[in-house]
């Protein structure tokens, strides 16, 4: 059980967005980037863009008087541009003043030499906004996690204008990766340990795009499952190495453990001419779009079926998710407890209502207050439903939804419902769940909450789809574009649901197009013979699908 201290010591960093590294993982990182002490490290510049409380800093200065030392070195100016190191905040940049002069000291350093030493490379500022008058071979760290609501509009909006790197809702250590690649020299090399959102999310393209057409990301390292930090943190990070290089694969490892032996051992692996068991050598750089970078047998599968296969929207599917209303209390219930024009309330699914691929529904009931042709309804028409949305009347109104035409928009739900997709048949799959096995049929009874997704078909047979689904396809998809959450979650969103590729209904013959209905209709999986045959795959392609997977919801 962590102190009192301890707890708002880590609350504290993580506001701030620092959040310190463990010693191993420093040391694993320096490694990788060839930052050693066999190296003539003076001449060859390194820099850390957010040395919080300087594990990276100390480590490399270390490292650098035993390699100036064991080369003769005596004038400390030589030193004065082999490293720099920034912090914006005050309070951390003072004490570790200190921390580094005290430490010189310690390694035998002459004070007036000290005094030099920390002047010239200790940088107090914005690192965004701070000109360093130089560039470097290296470049490493633990970048700030910051979301961008917390950080004062103006400034964002001049982080917006610097870095084009920060787009959609980009995380602050998205800015800082572009900044720093700009940094390097010919050569160079950065190593960021961060979290792993950026290879995949939306908000990535930029700085994916800039990577792909200037740099070569060289090794890739998963860290999911090890606490890399001294504090706790709800993303998983990765280490990658990014070079100033025209190179294309990319060396791919998980880390098995934070043990410094282990962590020596893996990173002469990656850098060894040939390649180590368990490490993978991939294509995985693709211009803006999402990275691939897991590794796992089914990206070659992926990669195939994307050259091949038409995405579940171009084989005749549609994917959306259900209706948000921006006030649940308001607009949901027990069905039977409505007192409204029946015409008004239709029976809602919720995650909860899936289970284990099964509908069972669990009485709730929502509210419409949209027309069949998707216009507000007159509440003069529905005494009953404005009776009961009068008594939600002020939390209703102060809804960002509600906000640009109060007098009018006021009881409306934020996505518009469309009453038929209620009787239409369709797939539910809940939002956050372990693996596939989860997408349930619903024959037409139930309307979507805003925690399901939702497919529906012109073409295909639903209760085929489901099993081609459940049987591992779409897990392989969604696990290789999702960025995982706490607890080891996948996030089934549409976006990632759509990427799902499907043969054509039509291309399918007619005695596996049944075998596929009987599977659906019996809530079975279908045989990996029977999906390898379907994408005219060679018999074993697919055995990896069996593995067992532990669903986590």
């Amino acid at each position: 059980m962590p102190s009192a201290a301890e707890r708002s010591y880590g609350a504290e960093e993580k506001k701030r967005g620092a959040i310190f590294t463990k010693q191993s993982v420093v040391d694993f990182m320096l490694d990788l980037i060839g930052y050693t002490t066999d190296s003539d490290l003076v001449d060859r510049a390194i820099l850390e863009p957010s040395f919080g409380g300087g594990r990276f800093v100390l480590s490399v200065v270390d490292r650098l008087l035993d390699s100036w030392r064991s080369r003769g070195g005596e004038d400390a100016g030589d030193l004065l541009n082999s490293l720099r190191a920034v912090e914006l905040d005050t309070d951390t940049y003072l004490a570790f003043r200190s921390t580094l002069a005290d430490h010189l000291v310690s390694r035998d350093v002459p004070f007036n030499d000290v005094v030099r030493l920390v002047d010239a490379w200790l940088v107090h500022g914005d690192y965004l906004l701070t000109d360093l008058g130089m560039h470097f071979d290296f470049v490493i760290g633990n970048p700030p996690y910051v979301r961008q609501e917390l950080i004062e509009p103006s400034l964002l909006a001049e982080y917006r204008r610097s870095f084009s790197s920060m787009v959609g809702r980009a995380d602050l250590y998205v800015a800082f990766m572009e900044r720093s690649l700009d940094y390097l020299n010919e050569d160079g090399s950065l190593s960021f340990i961060c979290a792993d959102a950026w290879l995949k999310n939306d908000y990535g393209r930029g700085i994916r795009a800039k990577i792909s057409q200037s740099f070569h990301l060289a090794c890739y390292v998963d860290m999911y499952g090890l606490d890399a930090f001294e504090v706790q943190v709800g993303a998983y990070p990765s280490i990658t190495l990014i070079q100033r290089s025209s190179a294309l694969r990319t060396r791919v490892v998980r880390a098995e453990a934070l043990d410094a032996n282990y962590l020596r051992g893996l990173s002469e692996e990656l850098a060894a001419p040939e390649l180590s068991p368990g490490i993978q050598s991939i294509n995985a750089v693709r211009g803006s779009q999402p990275w691939l970078v897991n590794a796992n047998p089914a990206l070659q599968i992926i990669h195939d079926f994307e050259d091949r296969f038409p995405t579940l929207q171009e084989a005749g599917c549609r994917v959306g998710i259900g209706v948000a209303t921006g006030n649940d209390r308001a607009f949901i219930a027990d069905y039977e407890s409505f007192d409204v024009e029946s015409d008004r309330l239709l029976p809602l699914a919720t995650n909860k209502c899936v289970v284990e691929g099964e509908v069972t529904w669990t009485g709730k009931g929502i509210l419409n207050p949209f027309t069949d042709e998707g216009t507000l309804v007159d509440l003069g028409s529905y005494p009953k439903l404005a009776s009961h949305f009068e008594q939600h009347r002020e939390a209703l109104a102060k809804r960002h939804t509600a906000k640009s035409n109060v007098a009018k928009r006021w009881y409306r739900t934020i996505d518009r419902i469309t009453p038929s997709l209620t009787w239409e048949p369709k797939l539910l799959i809940p939002d956050i769940r372990g693996n596939g096995d989860a997408i349930a049929y619903d024959p037409g009874h139930l309307y979507p909450h805003h925690n399901l997704y939702f497919i529906t078909a012109e073409r295909w047979n639903l209760r085929a789809l489901q099993s081609l689904l459940r049987s591992g396809i779409a897990h392989m998809f969604v696990e290789a574009y999702s960025v995982k959450i706490g607890g080891g979650y996948l996030r089934f969103q549409a976006q990632n649901l759509k990427r799902i590729r499907i043969p054509l209904w039509e291309d399918i013959s007619e005695l596996d197009k049944q075998e596929m209905i009987d599977h659906g209709e019996a809530g079975t999986k279908l045989p990996i013979s029977l999906l390898e045959r379907i994408y005219e795959l060679s018999p074993g392609s697919l055995e990896f699908l069996t593995e067992k997977k532990v669903a986590t919801a």
